[in-house]
């Protein structure tokens, strides 16, 4: 008999969350009908290394994002936990600031030697716009290039006021600009990653009205050298901001960013999530042409003078720099790759793995119906006691163990697809809606 999951308290309080939290939740990467809706659990009561209970006490390994990749090192990592308590301890809030942040600061500066200023703020969103607000300050010029996603801010979103289909194919498409001023149209043009031609193309038309050229240095898979040297090129020529987002590759690719790996410095780089291993903080270092702009525009939080972000900060990168993180957790993104590969191979199912970072694992379903089988992949999952969709973060929480029985689920839930795609009972099996992919089809 199949074991079928209880989440009838965590169920029960979502429904109550939708009625008095526009959304259901604060971040759109966390709704339950992203994964599986009905099935996917909304709250959890505790979080361990890669393990996570809900609130009906039903256990999961985390096989999905990790926190959305702010958890790079496990969740409730000892060391990080330790140096949160001991800033609570002593005060985490005070009219004085926190002496915590100099020495992050100095410590970002000496991992990133072309680098010598910073500024904090407490999430990766806020940072973006921080580090759009100093780029706009110091050239007294409003208009930005953009590949990737970046937030959901205003100077961001403005790009889809001319065409709403402007950010399709940057992470996430459908992102309709409601709330940001029409004034804002114009002010920020689309090139897509490793596509020289598009970034010339504005470079000639625009390059005299560049405050910045933003950018994550990769996500997937490394720029060309052409494309990523032309940018470097472009913002130096028409002095422009070279704005590295390095929220989520980050640390996971190489220790300090991807940037440092690809061998291209930038003249801002913005850094948040796996930076605080789960508790709020985000870094803007760069060079002092720009960076001293923020002496004069007002940017300024009370929350960025918290001690906690900072402190623990410190203790994440000190902890970093012990272990050889980007080696061990690309070992374990592509043990679950084969994983992926081998059991498609096994089971005759139509999957596509991505041949990119194994840091940021992902596969998908070749199939009219993809859709409906990710979320009969997902709700099998969750049955077998793993949190798991089509993208996969390794942490270093995660061991062989944990991939040997993931792997074990994988067989099994991949077997029972099989059968149900051969049967041609997709439709029949789903008991549930189907898994909501676009923001504009979340908000319809």
């Amino acid at each position: 008999m199949e074991k079928m999951m209880n989440i009838s308290v965590t169920s029960r309080l979502y429904e109550k969350a939708k009625k008095i939290i526009p959304g259901g939740v604060q971040l759109f990467s966390k709704k339950p009908e992203l994964f599986a809706p009905g099935a996917w659990p909304a709250y959890y009561s505790r979080a361990l290394g890669c393990e996570v209970w809900d609130l009906d006490n039903n256990h999961y390994y985390d096989m999905s994002t990790n926190g959305i990749g702010a958890c790079l090192l496990g969740f409730n990592a000892a060391t990080i936990s330790e140096a949160a308590k001991k800033a609570i301890d002593n005060g985490c809030m005070s009219s004085l600031n926190p002496p915590e942040e100099i020495g992050l600061a100095e410590r970002l500066c000496e991992l990133h030697p072309w680098a010598s200023k910073a500024r904090f703020t407490r999430c990766g969103g806020e940072s973006m716009a921080v580090a759009v607000r100093i780029a706009r300050a110091a050239t007294g010029r409003s208009m930005i290039a953009v590949c990737g996603y970046h937030g959901w801010h205003d100077w961001y979103l403005a790009s889809n006021l001319e065409d709403d289909q402007s950010l399709n194919g940057h992470l996430l498409p459908g992102l309709e600009p409601l709330g940001v001023p029409k004034e804002l149209a114009g002010t920020v043009k689309v090139f897509a990653f490793n596509d020289t031609e598009a970034l010339k193309r504005i470079i000639e038309k625009y390059g005299n009205k560049l405050a910045a050229i933003v950018m994550e240095p990769c996500r997937h898979h490394f720029p060309n050298g052409e494309f990523i040297n032309f940018a470097r090129e472009s913002a130096s020529k028409t002095g422009a901001a070279l704005i590295f987002d390095e929220i989520t590759i980050g640390w996971r690719l190489h220790y300090g960013g991807g940037h440092l790996k690809i061998g291209v410095n930038p003249d801002i780089a913005v850094f948040a999530k796996a930076l605080g291993n789960g508790h709020p903080i985000g870094a803007v270092i760069g060079i002092p042409a720009f960076m001293d702009a923020a002496k004069y525009s007002f940017i300024s939080s009370t929350y960025w003078t918290e001690r906690v972000g900072s402190a623990v900060a410190l203790a994440v990168l000190e902890q970093m720099s012990q272990t050889d993180v980007p080696t061990y957790i690309s070992g374990i993104g592509q043990a679950v790759k084969k994983i992926w590969r081998d059991t498609a191979a096994k089971q005759g199912l139509c999957v596509n793995v991505d041949d990119g970072f194994p840091c940021l694992s992902q596969f998908s379903f070749e199939h009219k119906q993809s859709q409906e089988i990710k979320t009969l992949f997902t709700r099998f999952m969750l049955e077998e006691g793993f949190l798991a969709g089509l993208v996969f973060y390794p942490t270093m929480a995660h061991d062989i163990d944990v991939v040997e029985k993931y792997g074990v689920s994988v067989d099994k839930v991949f077997s029972k697809l099989s059968k149900i795609i051969e049967t041609g009972s997709i439709s029949k099996s789903m008991n549930g809606l189907p898994a909501q992919k676009t923001f504009a089809r979340l908000v319809k």
